[in-house]
C-alpha cells in the first residue's frame, strides 16, 4: 500500500519562499500521478498543483507562476516550492497520489492516497 508523508510545512511572512516535501514509500509504480492540495479553515480542499507522469504540470490561476511542482523519482519524494507566498496561502498542504497517467487538481476525489498534511502559516 502506498503511503505518502508530507513535510517541509512552517510559519513564514508575506512574499516568503517555502518548499514543501512529499516521501513516497510502499508500493509505488511509474503510473502514478501526483498532486497537491490545500485546506484553509472553514474552506473546502481546493488543488493547487498537479504532476501527470509525462511531467506535464498544471496549475490553478492562483498559484500559477508561484508555485511549482517536481518530484524525485530516485528518491520516490514530490516537491510543491511556493515562492511570494501571501496571506491567504496560509492552509494545510496534502501531496496526493492517483493511480493513472493524469491528474487533475480539480478532482480530489479521484485521489487514491493522501498524506497526512503539513500547515503553512503566513504572515504580514
Amino acid at each position: 500500500q502506498m503511503r505518502l508523508v508530507g513535510s517541509g510545512g512552517g510559519s513564514v511572512q508575506v512574499g516568503d519562499t517555502l518548499e514543501l516535501t512529499c516521501t513516497v514509500s510502499g508500493y509505488t509504480a511509474d503510473n502514478y500521478c501526483m498532486g497537491w492540495f490545500r485546506q484553509a479553515p472553514e474552506k473546502e480542499r481546493e488543488g493547487v498543483a498537479s504532476l501527470d507522469t509525462d511531467g506535464t504540470r498544471t496549475y490553478p490561476d492562483s498559484v500559477s507562476g508561484r508555485f511549482f511542482v517536481t518530484k524525485d523519482s530516485r528518491k520516490h519524494t514530490l516537491y510543491l516550492r511556493m515562492r511570494d507566498l501571501q496571506l491567504e496561502d496560509t492552509a494545510v498542504y496534502y501531496c496526493a497520489a492517483k493511480k493513472g497517467t493524469t491528474c487533475w487538481f480539480t478532482r480530489p476525489y479521484e485521489y487514491t492516497s493522501w498524506g497526512q498534511g503539513t500547515q503553512v502559516t503566513v504572515s504580514s
